[in-house]
């Protein structure tokens, strides 16, 4: 079933655990994601990139996400992630998306202040809610190449860019990194208590396919709310696709293709909803 965003964030702060954001290019990613959410009873975030979004048939991408979640009996939230264009967000608001990550991470503090506050006006019209990001978190959404730390968030502009724009999550970069990463990966916790001390609002954590559970929940247990995961997901997908091609071509069974992706997504993302949980 669908649930708003800020509903699906604040049930998880409240819950001391983390709220996970899964991408998908498919509707096998999708279902696998709801079924593991299901039978955790957890909520998740069904994510579309800006490239699948940009893409011809993004909108029926978007679309079909939001009807799968919908038919659920999981609580999920469909966002697009990591856009820049006022105009690609006001569509996927048109389309029901519940939430859009404004990304302007790349501009001038000013300038990406300037269009996640555009994206929130947009938002408050169909109901949902934006996430931005402070500083840069490095990498591919969609190439899993390896990927050095990019600019870090300035706890020192937090608040005040929390207050002008009214996002409703921040995503941070405390060394953390999209795709694989180019060396093991140290997050800076000193600089993460500075941002949640600085804002009530909801942190999210990118990148986080490549952290190990300990640094996972290390992370929630400090703040962050949202967690990512792509590339474990399209690891996953690929990985069954390779092994159950052979066998889906004899007799061409699509179907048969269908479960297997849809099943090795559904065991990658119910790991990783058990790990968003508190210890003990």
């Amino acid at each position: 079933m669908l649930a708003p965003f800020v509903d699906l964030l604040a049930e998880r702060r409240r819950a001391g655990a983390g709220l996970g954001a899964f991408t998908c290019y498919d509707l096998e990613t999708a279902v696998g994601v709801l079924a593991a959410a299901a039978e955790r009873g957890a909520g998740v975030v069904l994510l579309v990139g800006s490239a699948s979004f940009a893409a011809p048939d993004g909108s029926e991408l978007l679309a079909g996400l939001r009807a799968v979640a919908e038919r659920s009996p999981a609580r999920a939230c469909v966002q697009l992630d990591h856009v820049s264009e006022l105009g690609l967000i006001e569509a996927a608001f048109a389309l029901g998306a519940g939430a859009v990550m404004a990304d302007g991470s790349q501009l001038a503090l000013e300038e990406n202040a300037a269009l996640v506050a555009a994206a929130v006006s947009l938002a408050r019209a169909s109901g949902g809610a934006v996430e931005a990001e402070l500083g840069h978190v490095s990498g591919d959404e969609d190439v899993a190449t390896a990927a050095a730390v990019g600019r870090l968030t300035d706890p020192e502009v937090v608040d005040g860019f929390v207050a002008r724009t009214g996002a409703a999550c921040l995503a941070v970069s405390i060394g953390n990194a999209h795709g694989t990463y180019a060396h093991p990966p140290a997050l800076d916790w000193p600089r993460l208590d500075a941002i949640r001390a600085a804002t009530a609002v909801a942190l999210s954590l990118h990148g986080a396919s490549g952290l190990g559970v300990g640094m996972l929940r290390r992370a929630i247990a400090a703040g962050v709310t949202k967690v990512n995961v792509n590339t474990e997901l399209r690891e996953a997908y690929l990985a069954a696709t390779a092994a159950a091609l052979p066998g889906a071509q004899d007799g061409h069974r699509v179907l048969d293709l269908h479960r297997e992706q849809a099943a090795a997504v559904r065991a990658v993302a119910a790991s990783k909803l058990a790990q968003y949980e508190p210890e003990g």
